[in-house]
């Protein structure tokens, strides 16, 4: 049950202007906030993360601005945080959840709540926020532990008594328009009746790339047995057409062919995904797709969550690593020991061992 002055809110704002994994991995939050409430949820997002917001079926508006204190595509004008604020202010909220990974700084987003008049404002702060929070919960992450996002995301809703019995990822997608997905990539010479599984190299951030001679050696490998879709977005084609070409036949670079709703209906009827840690994998466990996971030990907190796979591991190269002194910190406590970078042939075993029934459900963290 919720906290007695929480009960009377009706209208709640929660904020999450990330990407959209990171929005994924706030569902089972905004579930217990929904469920327990009874609100209208708004969600306050990123032009990157709108697409996936309105497939929330808790979910009721969906606000979409891209803060300057977020990485954005593009530059802001100043005046746009007054028009958002006012936006915000017009539709009269009675409180606003912040969502953030423990490497933020929460207060520049408390602040759009703060000055739009928000009367209870809930989120993690390091520091004493004053009267920014009216509802703070002091953050000890990642000094005195490290939970997984998810878990962060519920132990903070639930400080004001918001619970759920369902704390798995979950999207709406619609299948009835797999038949016409299903042509269309017959169009592109894929058969959907024959084995196939994705591939997903892109990332956002070059940290986090496997090397691309590696997922041609591993694609080789898994040619034999199954057909291999390479999605990614536009500005992702070069690469795609990269490791098609170097995979051969079997391979189809599908960059720019797919909207986000084929993308997603897609993942869904995947027997299996292979993706670097990128919002790809979320996407996998919203639709208890199972993933082989090639990650980049960039944020320990984000694995896919409750879900089928394998999770390999390696190294960020030291001249990429953050700048950020609390993620160096995680990387000096947990990661001194380098890791090496994973063999195609983890990736084949993995994927073959998971295709059999054999797969496992995936550790919450590899701490």
């Amino acid at each position: 049950m919720l906290r007695e002055d929480w009960r009377n809110c009706k209208d709640i704002l929660c904020i999450r202007p990330d990407n959209m994994g990171d929005l994924l991995m706030s569902v089972p939050a905004i579930r217990a906030l929904k469920e327990s409430s009874g609100a209208k949820i708004t969600v306050l997002t990123s032009s990157m993360a709108a697409g996936i917001a309105r497939m929330i079926p808790e979910v009721d508006e969906v606000i979409v601005f891209d803060l300057p204190w977020v990485k954005a595509k593009a530059p802001l004008a100043p005046d746009s945080l007054n028009k958002v604020i006012k936006e915000i202010q017009e539709r009269d909220f009675d409180a606003a959840v912040v969502f953030t990974v423990y490497s933020q700084n929460p207060l520049p987003t408390v602040m759009l709540a703060y000055l739009a008049g928000i009367p209870r404002r809930l989120g993690y702060c390091r520091e004493n926020p004053y009267e920014l929070l009216t509802d703070w919960v002091p953050d000890k992450e990642p000094y005195s532990q490290i939970k997984h996002q998810v878990r962060r995301d519920l132990d903070l809703v639930a400080g004001v008594g918001a619970l759920t019995s369902n704390e798995k990822l979950f999207i709406e997608v619609d299948e009835s328009r797999w038949t016409t997905l299903s042509a269309k990539l017959q169009t592109l010479h894929i058969a959907t009746e024959r084995p196939w599984i994705i591939l997903h190299p892109g990332v956002s951030e070059q940290k986090r790339e496997y090397p691309l001679e590696l997922w041609i050696e591993a694609g080789i490998a898994l040619a034999n047995d199954y057909q291999l879709l390479i999605t990614g977005g536009p500005s992702e084609k070069c690469l795609t057409d990269k490791l098609k070409n170097g995979i051969g036949e079997r391979a189809f670079s599908l960059a720019g062919e797919l909207e986000l709703l084929e993308f997603i209906l897609l993942v869904k009827k995947a027997p299996l995904v292979i993706s670097v840690n990128t919002g790809t994998i979320h996407l996998a466990a919203a639709t208890q797709t199972p993933v082989v996971v090639l990650y980049a030990l960039t944020n320990p907190q984000h694995f896919p969550w409750k879900t089928t796979g394998k999770v390999l591991t390696f190294d960020v190269p030291e001249e990429m690593r953050s700048r950020n002194e609390i993620i160096n910190f995680v990387n000096e406590k947990y990661f001194s020991v380098p890791a090496p970078m994973v063999k195609p042939q983890e990736i084949v075993d993995a994927v073959r061992t998971i295709l059999s029934g054999d797969g496992e459900l995936i550790p919450e963290l590899p701490i």
